[in-house]
């Protein structure tokens, strides 16, 4: 893979300000800071003219426990993984007042000169994740979980603006609407389907915020980029953009979330099966068109790039998405990406946590973390999974080593 140069200031975060593991799996209220006084506003692409805030959750797995197993170089490019802006999952109620601890440290440190942006991704729809089982959310349809959504989304709109002074980046609700693009034949998804739609086009209208730009998740290659579900998709995004009133912050889509696809590869793996989509920017390309094509004209994307630094993967196949073999770190978060259509490359999932366990008596188990291309023992999904970490840091492009 081509390496692409990092514009993006690598900027020393205090000590001070970065939340420890602790802390962050500890607090649950934080004092009310005042109301920011401006807006962190935004024309063109939101990612220019802001460094993306290092993720302290993500610093504090990493210190606390990645590094004291490792020794040596290993223990140094660890440490300088910590320093790589990923976003903050917010995938419970609990989690949003991380947000808001995240925004006060950055508000700090703003003051201080520099110059960040949060970076989360709103992940917490009822009956989520209603084609797998590996990550389950806390809410259910059936015991108001629309209701208790849109509480959701209120406490964090309630955050983002009492830090309008902050811009705020937001990945919205990963493999939600791809599922009911290709898997409205399983039960969960068809009785979750208007839910999704409701709970999506509250979370973009309510965050439809000047100091806010958001990017829907848009699956990846392999699972949108098959001829036959492109236009299919591209109609579903427009539609839920359009249906939420075309929001000015819906900056466009967020592909390869959590995946392993390339940006820009010049050979298909053999897992592509010949899909002459092979890629993400072979993607975007494909559906950028079709989305003009029912209304949404002016969307563009962002890429996550954190785990597919080693191409090929060790996948069987191009659907097999639970703790991959073979992967590696990948290209750094940067608006330097040679591509009109790409706003940056970013790091949504932090490498490190687990997708799923292996554990077959689980109640959230789920078969592809059993497969003989992921990695195994694997602990619950959202948990440390050390031996993940190590492989992702061993095989990645560009070295940290």
């Amino acid at each position: 893979m081509t390496t692409i140069r990092n514009v993006f200031q690598v900027l020393e975060v205090p000590v001070h300000l970065l939340v420890s593991h602790q802390q962050a799996l500890g607090s649950s209220t934080t004092p009310a800071p005042p109301v920011g006084s401006g807006t962190a506003t935004w024309q063109g692409n939101p990612f220019s003219g802001i460094n993306p805030w290092p993720n302290a959750f993500y610093a504090s797995e990493v210190s606390s426990l990645a590094i004291p197993s490792l020794t040596g170089a290993m223990a140094t490019a660890a440490a300088a993984v910590a320093k790589v802006p990923s976003f903050m999952w917010l995938d419970t109620l609990d989690k949003t007042s991380l947000m808001g601890q995240t925004l006060a440290d950055i508000r700090t440190a703003n003051k201080n000169g520099g110059n960040y942006a949060g970076q989360f991704v709103v992940y917490d729809l009822p009956d989520r994740d209603c084609a797998a089982a590996a990550s389950n959310g806390e809410y259910s349809i059936a015991d108001g979980g629309v209701a208790k959504y849109k509480n959701y989304i209120d406490t964090i709109r309630k955050i983002v603006v009492t830090y309008s002074d902050i811009r705020i980046l937001l990945v919205v609700e990963p493999d939600s609407l791809a599922n009911l693009v290709t898997n409205l034949s399983t039960p969960k998804c068809a009785n979750a389907q208007s839910a999704y739609l409701e709970c999506v086009n509250y979370a973009i209208t309510q965050l439809n915020l000047p100091n806010v730009a958001m990017y829907l998740d848009a699956g990846h290659a392999g699972w949108l980029g098959w001829p036959a579900n492109q236009d299919p998709a591209a109609q579903l995004f427009a539609n839920v953009y359009k249906n939420a009133s075309s929001p000015r912050a819906v900056r466009g889509l967020a592909t390869n979330v959590a995946n392993y696809n390339a940006w820009n590869i010049s050979t298909a793996p053999s897992y592509t099966q010949g899909n002459a989509v092979f890629n993400e920017k072979l993607y975007i390309h494909a559906i950028g068109p079709l989305l003009a094509n029912h209304g949404w004209s002016n969307a563009f994307f962002i890429t996550d790039q954190g785990r597919s630094g080693k191409q090929p993967t060790g996948q069987n196949q191009w659907g097999d998405w639970c703790n991959v073999k073979g992967t590696g770190f990948g290209i750094r978060p940067t608006i330097n990406t040679g591509d009109s259509l790409l706003d940056a490359f970013v790091w949504v999932k932090p490498g490190g946590e687990c997708d799923g366990t292996s554990n077959t008596s689980a109640a959230r188990y789920d078969y592809h973390c059993g497969l003989s291309d992921a990695l195994q023992p694997a602990p619950e999904a959202g948990s440390w999974f050390q031996d993940y970490f190590v492989q992702l840091l061993t095989n990645a492009n560009p070295s940290f080593l």
